[in-house]
């Protein structure tokens, strides 16, 4: 029981023992009803205190179960993505003279091998499976876009380095999320239970993030959500890239949200 909360408990207690100590100087039979009433009313307020506490570390604990859940989920379906992808891909060359060809056939590796962030394949096979598991658990799930470039506002932009945006990255999404690199070279964004200004927040602390280190960046990004702004994985996806076109307009850091999802 914290300091404050058994503060009139303790009180109480103390009266009832000043009382108790009245009574047996004076003998008076009615202060040691007083002491007994004061302890008694100390007793029922540590009762009470003891049994909120206790309400509230169930309360907390439920917290810490639900969380440890998605997590452990979250790393579940990740392992069941990456067995799938691997079987899939089995006995393709991974040698350096059939890479060419290995992308020619609409495959990548499960990992970016410059940035070490999930590849395309693996994004997509895990926002198929993100967005059922949305609709199965009623839960939201965002995507987001993200470029980043350097030479803004006054020279023509050009990327910047892709290891700088992963480490931004990796050191700030959560153990649950997916951080992947796109053949195309931008940054896709897998923001599991995580609402439209959930998914503004992390955008921003990765912003932040890469200006602390490297203030002549800009960062684009298109935010789309399930089920506030599409009910589909290409649909979210499609409505992720309208929102980064529409970043791309300005000249600065941007974060567009895509449009609410019609019925």
């Amino acid at each position: 029981m914290n300091g404050e909360a058994a503060r009139p408990a303790l009180v109480a207690g103390l009266l009832g023992l000043l009382a108790g100590i009245i009574g047996l100087v004076i003998d008076q039979s009615l202060a040691g009803l007083v002491a007994g009433a004061l302890a008694l009313a100390a007793g029922a307020a540590g009762w009470r205190i003891a049994q909120r506490l206790a309400e509230q570390g169930a309360v907390q604990r439920l917290v810490e179960e639900e969380l440890r859940s998605v997590r452990a989920e979250a790393r579940a379906t990740e392992a069941e993505l990456r067995a799938e992808l691997e079987a899939s891909l089995a006995g393709i060359d991974h040698t350096d003279d059939a890479e060419d060809d290995y992308y020619d056939e609409g495959l990548d590796p499960l990992s970016d091998p410059e940035t070490g962030l999930f590849s395309q394949s693996f994004f997509t096979v895990a926002l198929d499976s993100r967005v059922a598991a949305a609709r199965r658990h009623l839960r939201p799930v965002a995507v987001v876009l993200l470029e980043v470039v350097e030479g803004l506002p006054a020279e023509t932009p050009k990327v910047t380095e892709a290891t700088t945006v992963a480490q931004a990255i990796a050191a700030t999404l959560r153990e649950a999320d997916t951080a992947s690199r796109l053949r195309t070279g931008e940054f896709a964004l897998l923001l599991e239970d995580t609402p439209e200004n959930g998914a503004i927040w992390t955008v921003e602390r990765i912003r932040r993030h890469l200006a602390e280190h490297r203030p002549n960046l800009t960062l684009w990004a298109g935010i789309a959500c399930y089920p506030a702004h599409a009910f589909t994985p290409a649909e979210m996806l499609t409505a992720a890239g309208n929102a980064l076109g529409s970043a791309r307009e300005w000249r600065q850091d941007r974060i567009e949200v895509a449009l609410a999802a019609s019925d």
